[in-house]
């Protein structure tokens, strides 16, 4: 959600898709050419050493991009594929990389939400879930995937989906944050698929760490990380402050708290907005905060106890 002035956004990426850079020593970018509201100018895929390589977040389903980024590597040898979470901007490209590089696929797990589906709820197609993708290695946290010259750390970080992992370098004072933190926006929280309550834990554990250089999946790196996560937390927190100031009004549905919190939102991200606002209402329901009749559902009416 692009609509908060409280978070240092920076929106500049002049990186053009297909093209390779080099923001530091060791780590290389390619951009898919998948824009949008969600993904902001596209998926980046990161290269990481030099000789023998790792490649994390292959991208979507995109062969130009599977191409640019074999024509990266032309003369290298990829010995790691490592992908941060199962959403259809990051993880079907895997299948590509791996028929052509024959290298083991590295991730938390196949997708899977973050609690149970409640009986009145839809499939939500805002997901977009990759449920085909299936990594050749499990990874959990605190697990170090080692290749030449660098050594890289999972590090869970749940919220966005359930499987997100983010790679941390530690030597290099570097962290892979995929779409748990974001230098251009938020990152969207949407319920079953999200948490709300895992998701500011994870931020809790990014901002513990000692690395402060993110590389994320969508937009520039993010200098300060540990600082800028204190913003993102800040930001929450403000978010549910919001929504608590609306409900002593009296009961409300979803979208009338999404008019009255997000003025001027991009019309386009007024679902996704919705179920960033019922990751917080989860949050409230289950610390007796706020209540609701039933399950706290998409569709559900909100009070404060």
């Amino acid at each position: 959600m692009a609509d908060n002035d409280d978070i240092p956004f920076n929106r500049d990426f002049p990186l053009v898709p297909g093209v390779v850079d080099e923001p530091r020593p060791g780590v290389r970018r390619v951009l898919c050419n998948n824009p949008s509201p969600f993904t902001f100018t596209g998926t980046v895929s990161y290269i990481v050493g030099k000789g023998n390589v790792a490649i994390i977040d292959p991208g979507p389903d995109d062969e130009a991009h599977a191409k640019a980024l074999l024509d990266a590597v032309r003369g290298e040898t990829v010995t790691h594929i490592l992908v941060t979470h199962t959403h259809r901007d990051h993880s079907p490209n895997t299948a590509r990389i791996k028929a052509a590089t024959s290298a083991p696929v590295y991730a938390e797990g196949p997708h899977r939400a973050s609690r149970p589906r409640f009986e009145s709820e839809k499939h939500n197609p805002e997901s977009g879930a990759d449920r085909d993708f299936r990594p050749d290695i499990q990874v959990k946290n605190g697990d170090v995937i080692e290749g030449q010259g660098w050594a890289l750390e999972a590090v869970a970080t749940p919220g966005h989906t359930a499987n997100h992992l983010a790679f941390a370098w530690p030597e290099r004072k570097i962290n892979f944050v995929g779409d748990h933190v974001m230098g251009w926006s938020t990152s969207i929280v949407a319920p079953p698929d999200g948490s709300m309550i895992d998701y500011m834990a994870s931020l809790a554990r990014l901002e513990a760490r000692e690395e402060d250089l993110y590389f994320s999946g969508h937009g520039p790196e993010i200098p300060e990380g540990p600082r800028y996560v204190r913003f993102l937390t800040r930001h929450r927190q403000a978010r549910e402050a919001s929504i608590l100031h609306r409900l002593a009004k009296g009961e409300a549905d979803i979208p009338t708290m999404v008019r009255a919190i997000y003025i001027g939102i991009d019309p386009r991200l007024t679902n996704a907005a919705g179920y960033s606002v019922l990751a917080h209402l989860e949050d409230l329901v289950a610390r007796g905060i706020v209540a609701t009749d039933g399950d706290p559902v998409i569709g559900g009416t909100y009070r404060l106890t």
